[in-house]
């Protein structure tokens, strides 16, 4: 009788292991992974969404990998929803490609508050907007007029003196692009831009911030950038001045948009999307002073005087499509 009882119980205790077991392994199938973010950001915009992020109470459910527009706008290309990230901050018209060619994000799945029309699977987080800088003591010492749009800075008198970032490899080259191409049309923006890129000579940059690191070294004496930068570097007392070009001030948008696989890690990064949308803008608009949202302000300083937008919608295929218009300047 006892070895019947005590084979009963081992019994109903091997049983219950198994069920336990059992459970265990059908709720980690629905669980979701860690969210796996890309993001082209500069420093100061991950740093603003990790913020958010750790303060929503996701530290530990999110890994944040960096990588360069040109690398990351690749492998959205290429990937398509087999990408690993499950979301992505990234320049919008490489998000507007990939979903073209792939239909790989998901549907944003909350109100926003944009103040501008975009398209439902993402939002943007920050813009940059081109402008002229200048460092006002080179222009004093070297006899230069203040120039007021980007053909002054072809003349003569600035041979040597110009630094502006090369569209191959910034997409801040491309807002110069864009103006030239705007105001003057592709034959006479040619000439414009054969001249502008001679006048520039050893000082084409990789970089966006490379012609303001430039112009605030006093390397040369003017250049063509973020605005924004030039906005502080004068704010901090650096000799520089910001001029909004008659051509006009064009801006480019970073988004965030959630790749759509369809599982648990994807209702998660969606929680995460919205968080970076409404709890990093507070920190994101300082840095990247642009309003996107319903009840955002920025300083008057902050505003271009020609603010424009580009008549074309922009894509990786037009970005192309403008940089062999820059290759061909150059001849």
């Amino acid at each position: 009788m006892m070895k019947t009882l005590k084979g009963m119980l081992l019994s109903l205790i091997a049983i219950s292991m198994v069920l336990a077991l059992a459970a265990c392994g059908s709720g980690s199938a629905g669980e979701a992974k860690k969210v796996v973010i890309y993001t082209n950001g500069d420093e100061e915009a991950v740093a603003a969404m990790e913020t958010s992020l750790k303060n929503a109470g996701y530290e530990g459910q999110y890994l944040v990998q960096s990588l360069g527009t040109s690398e990351l706008g690749g492998k959205l290309m290429a990937e398509g929803n087999k990408i690993e990230a499950d979301l992505i901050t990234m320049s919008s018209y490489f998000i507007e490609s990939s979903q073209t060619k792939h239909s790989m994000f998901k549907d944003l799945a909350f109100d926003t508050g944009a103040v501008g029309t975009y398209p439902k699977y993402y939002t943007p987080i920050l813009a940059n907007t081109g402008s002229i800088f200048v460092n006002t003591q080179v222009l004093k010492d070297k006899g230069l007029p203040m120039p007021t749009s980007i053909t002054d800075l072809t003349k003569p008198e600035f041979s040597g003196l110009v630094s502006i970032p090369n569209i191959m490899d910034s997409s801040t080259g491309w807002l110069l692009v864009q103006a030239i191409i705007n105001q003057y049309g592709e034959d006479a923006g040619r000439k414009v831009l054969h001249d502008l890129i001679a006048n520039v000579g050893p000082h084409l940059e990789s970089s966006g911030s490379g012609p303001i690191k430039k112009v605030q070294a006093g390397e040369v004496a003017a250049g063509f950038g973020l605005r924004h930068q030039a906005v502080a570097a004068k704010a901090d007392g650096a000799p520089i001045d910001y001029v909004d070009p008659v051509e006009g001030n064009f801006s480019l948008t970073e988004s965030v948009a959630v790749v759509d696989k369809k599982n648990a890690t994807t209702d998660l990064a969606m929680k995460m999307a919205e968080t970076i949308v409404k709890d990093a803008r507070k920190d994101l608009i300082v840095n990247y002073p642009v309003a996107l949202y319903e009840g955002e302000t920025v300083d008057e300083v902050n505003k271009p005087a020609y603010s424009m937008t580009f008549e074309k919608p922009l894509t990786v295929e037009l970005l192309e499509k403008h940089q062999q218009f820059f290759n061909g300047s150059k001849e």
